[in-house]
């Protein structure tokens, strides 16, 4: 078996084991996964990262898939991440999303990955960010990310991708079910899926006056996002969607833009990482668990359970 070194060097060298391995070890929190990425990370920045998030039953699979279609027609690479969530149970998933994409498996072009929440919130893995890094060192030019798909609150993949596409349809109720609140704010491509559907015009003209109040806040020259039609299991309107992103991409580019994304995307990991090695390291100490006994006691509250912590940690 190859050391970590020589798996880093497979994995520069786009080797799809080795990127494969790599990835499992992330996200299982193996050792070697970490090492790996540190031979790995001075090679990295260059994919476009684009994130594909709406409510459930919006069909973002579908719609990947496409979009994986119309890519590889203009010869891009293409790394998916496909993001399914995890049972509270027994911690499995049923990674179901690689079968709606299984035309592309042969594909040497292609890499679908899938991976289960594990319980993080916010529609991600708490893996996501590093396979991305993986993929982006194994050479492919695009990194669509599809979330799992819990609602209004999916903002995680708004730090993580570069552009980010929001997917809604119609019959789901509330007919902006996936552009509320932040969402709204930070979508750069709003497509209506399963446009052939009743309630389609409806559904529309909701986005279109969401869209419009949102253009009013904002300045001038910023990004002004298109909302597109598509029946992506009819493989209808994946060429103006990839165009969409695409052009976003070049705008990106041309305000150094694509960049300044990237680097928040890395500032961001590093707190997450700290953050987690702190409350590791706090939860060591010799009284974290009688603590936490005492706030499940109702003995002491949360607030001055984490006060005491600290102060525990920083003696």
């Amino acid at each position: 078996m190859m050391d970590v070194t020589e798996f880093g060097h497979a994995v520069l060298a786009g080797k799809v084991a080795a990127g494969a391995r790599a990835i499992r070890w992330l996200d299982d929190g193996d050792s070697r996964g970490a090492a790996v990425l540190r031979s790995i990370f001075a090679a990295t920045g260059r994919a476009h990262v684009v994130g594909i998030t709406g409510p459930p039953g919006a069909g973002k699979s579908t719609l990947t898939d496409m979009l994986v279609a119309e890519l590889r027609k203009r010869e891009r690479r293409v790394g998916v991440i496909a993001i399914d969530p995890s049972s509270p149970f027994t911690g499995g998933a049923i990674l179901g999303d690689r079968v709606r994409m299984a035309r592309h498996t042969l594909d040497p072009n292609v890499f679908i990955r899938s991976i289960g929440t594990r319980g993080q919130a916010g529609g991600l893995s708490r893996s996501t960010h590093d396979a991305a890094l993986v993929l982006d060192a194994m050479g492919y030019d695009t990194i669509l990310i599809e979330t799992v798909g819990v609602g209004q609150d999916e903002i995680d993949v708004v730090n993580l991708a570069h552009t980010t596409v929001i997917v809604g349809v119609p019959g789901l109720g509330d007919e902006v079910q996936a552009v509320k609140a932040g969402l709204m704010e930070a979508g750069e491509v709003f497509v209506v899926n399963k446009a052939d559907r009743e309630g389609f015009e409806a559904t529309l003209r909701q986005f279109e006056l969401m869209l419009h109040l949102r253009e009013q806040s904002r300045p001038e020259d910023a990004w002004s996002a298109p909302l597109l039609r598509a029946v992506a299991n009819r493989d209808e309107g994946g060429g103006a969607i990839v165009d969409a992103i695409e052009a976003h991409r070049t705008f990106l580019k041309a305000s150094d833009g694509f960049e300044r994304r990237s680097g928040r995307r890395e500032r961001e990991q590093v707190l997450t990482l700290l953050r987690a090695q702190l409350v590791a390291e706090i939860m060591r100490g010799d009284r974290a668990a009688s603590i936490l006994d005492d706030v499940t006691a109702r003995r002491i509250d949360p607030y001055s359970a984490a006060d005491a912590l600290m102060s525990d940690w920083r003696q």
